[in-house]
């Protein structure tokens, strides 16, 4: 039977989430910095807004801002992905959404493992968007076979991990002490190792057919290859950068600029080139490698299926005038288009919500009283008794992390990939299905609605 002293998953997700931003400023000392940078904007921006707090301190979210973190790995095989989905559910993180990155030119499909209550997403709202390589999409197939051999051969989670999780599976959570072993030994997956498990060889040739399968497929485990504060100015974030001796990319992936920030905006700095050792004979032979990086991120409204297709919309019609140049050459050109594109969606937060376009959470005004019978939303919004405020998007967008993907990447040419989702072969690899964000933010307005206008009554 479970010990008394059982922590919950949202603690055991806090104390993991902390144990992976002091490994990650560890080895990336440049993250720690951006960490510095994000605290002095945001303060600023808390200071100059106070509409913006006061949201913030009304739907119990400020304290949020500086714990806001996410991550991302990619992983080799169906094993993998299906055993990293029990590790995380052992920390109250489930798989939200379904990604094809492959309409963006990344050989992968993913999915985000984050808590989805409240009360989760105010303890810590912690996520890892997780890619698994589409190995079906090498198109040489004796390079194929040799990835599959290589990632065959290797266990990216320690022997301890494997049984801690189990024993949570089977008791229902973890005795304080066996958490903190959990948290020690899952961390050991996401460590960054500088030997590969391949030749040079090997690695120049999974390097020619994509990059993404080089750094999946090359080391012991699926190394972080970022983390991500929450900023709530992310141009001024962007444009502060170099003066810290940190290089941005060019470009904020995402919606531009508004009054009303919608979805998630996104920039990084760039990746390091980092020295790694191959495999070479019975020793080892010096090399490069280039993956890890810091990201930024700026959170908007959740967007309803119809404000997200004309969000998508848009963003395509912007990149038929101008397609981002990964070297940034472009970049001017392509925020002015996108921002005279977007000037058709409504920056405007009642008009957001009465045209449908966008997910809000309902609250009692200190007006509120009850005995007021049933009211419609308007009768109750007229009166002053009810306020609705953005649901905050805790998902991600499909262009904007291939975007990131590839200015970290490098910009050569490599191979080009038609857009294949397969939800169905994704879920059944990863055991379970993703919850559909949709449904996910429907709920939340609709709950919070009802017991609003109930309070009413």
């Amino acid at each position: 039977m479970l010990q008394r002293t059982a922590l919950t998953s949202d603690a055991i997700r806090a104390r993991f989430s902390a144990a992976m931003s002091a490994m990650y400023r560890e080895e990336v000392p440049a993250y720690g910095a951006l960490l510095d940078l994000v605290a002095e904007v945001n303060a600023e921006t808390l200071a100059e807004r106070a509409d913006l707090r006061e949201r913030l301190v009304a739907t119990d979210e400020l304290a949020r801002i500086s714990d806001e973190r996410h991550g991302a790995i990619r992983l080799g095989t169906a094993a993998e992905l299906a055993m990293m989905r029990r590790v995380f559910a052992v920390m109250g993180m489930v798989p939200v959404g379904y990604y094809d990155l492959t309409e963006a030119n990344v050989p992968v499909h993913s999915t985000a493992f984050r808590p989805v209550g409240a009360e989760s997403l105010r303890r810590n709202p912690f996520r890892v968007f997780t890619s698994l390589l589409r190995m079906e999409l090498i198109a040489d197939e004796g390079l194929r076979a040799e990835a599959e051999a290589v990632l065959g051969r290797r266990q990216i989670f320690t022997p301890a991990a494997v049984a801690l999780v189990e024993r949570a599976e089977a008791e229902g959570g973890l005795s304080e002490a066996d958490a903190d072993r959990f948290v020690a030994e899952v961390l050991e997956t996401f460590r960054w190792h500088d030997k590969a498990i391949v030749t040079a060889e090997l690695y120049e040739k999974l390097h020619d057919a994509h990059r993404l399968v080089a750094d999946v497929v090359s080391f012991r485990g699926p190394h972080i290859n970022h983390l991500t504060p929450r900023t709530l100015d992310i141009d001024k974030v962007q444009a502060r950068m170099p003066l810290r001796g940190i290089a941005p990319k060019a470009v904020v992936e995402g919606p531009p600029t508004r009054a009303c920030p919608i979805l998630l905006r996104q920039t990084s700095f760039k990746a390091l080139d980092e020295a790694v050792a191959f495999r070479h004979g019975g020793g080892w032979v010096p090399g490069q490698h280039t993956a890890r990086f810091g990201e930024i991120e700026q959170r908007g409204i959740a967007l309803t299926p119809k404000g997200r297709a004309l969000y998508d919309h848009l963003l395509t019609e912007t990149r038929k005038i101008v397609r981002p140049a990964a070297d940034g050459s472009n970049a001017a050109d392509y925020t002015d288009a996108l921002e005279r594109t977007f000037a058709a969606f409504p920056d405007d937060w009642e008009a957001i919500r009465v045209q449908g376009l966008g997910y809000f959470a309902w609250s009692l005004t200190d007006a509120a009283q009850p005995g007021q019978g049933e009211l419609t939303v308007d009768e109750a919004l007229a009166r002053g008794m009810i306020r609705p405020d953005p649901v905050v998007y805790e998902d991600f967008l499909p262009v904007s992390a291939a975007g990131i993907f590839q200015s970290n990447l490098g910009d050569g040419a490599q191979q080009e990939f038609a857009a294949s989702p397969n939800q169905r072969r994704f879920e059944a690899d990863l055991g379970a299905e993703v919850l559909n964000e949709f449904h996910h933010y429907a709920g939340i307005e609709a709950a919070t609605l009802r017991a609003c206008l109930n309070a009413l009554i």
